[in-house]
């Protein structure tokens, strides 16, 4: 299939921005247009993101396979590295290799909003951990699979 579309121009997308909440983060809330999509990308996800003043990015996650990084555009930040807090402005740069650190960002302004890029990997699996929430993460594709972790048992030898 050959690729209809090269350039996503500013105004686009600020436009074609949709709402999104991670259920398991009362606090998210997070305006996002996926770039990579409007260009036909399959294998590199890259999207602009606005957290509003007080609000958060996602939930505190790691991903074991997936490669992700964020670029801040504008405003500031506090961004959950491990067991650390880092602030972070305009032109810093966040990577995430894998198998990653867990991490999360924040907006803690009252007043601007946060505005990043974030991308990474568009694996066809990937597992993420949700840490605090003792939750794992299994995608295949669009398929999605939610565990709590307590529930994993050493791999050994099967019953049978």
């Amino acid at each position: 299939m050959a690729q209809d579309r090269f350039v996503v121009r500013s105004g686009e997308a600020e436009q074609d921005s949709t709402r999104f909440s991670h259920p398991w983060n009362p606090r998210s809330e997070l305006y996002g247009t996926r770039l990579s999509s409007l260009v036909g990308f399959s294998r590199v996800g890259v999207s602009r993101v606005r957290v509003p003043p007080g609000k958060e990015s996602f939930a505190y996650h790691s991903h074991y396979r997936e490669e992700e990084w964020i670029y801040v555009l504008s405003g500031r930040g506090v961004a959950e590295i491990g067991d650390e807090e880092v602030e972070v402005g305009a032109g810093d740069f966040l990577g995430f290799a894998a198998p990653q650190v867990a991490h999360h960002l924040r907006n803690p302004s009252d007043a601007e909003d946060l505005v990043y890029l974030v991308g990474g990997e568009a694996l066809d699996v990937d597992v993420a951990d949700f840490p605090r929430l003792g939750k794992r993460m299994v995608r295949h594709g669009q398929e999605v699979e939610i565990y709590d972790v307590s529930d994993a048992k050493e791999f050994g030898p099967l019953d049978g």
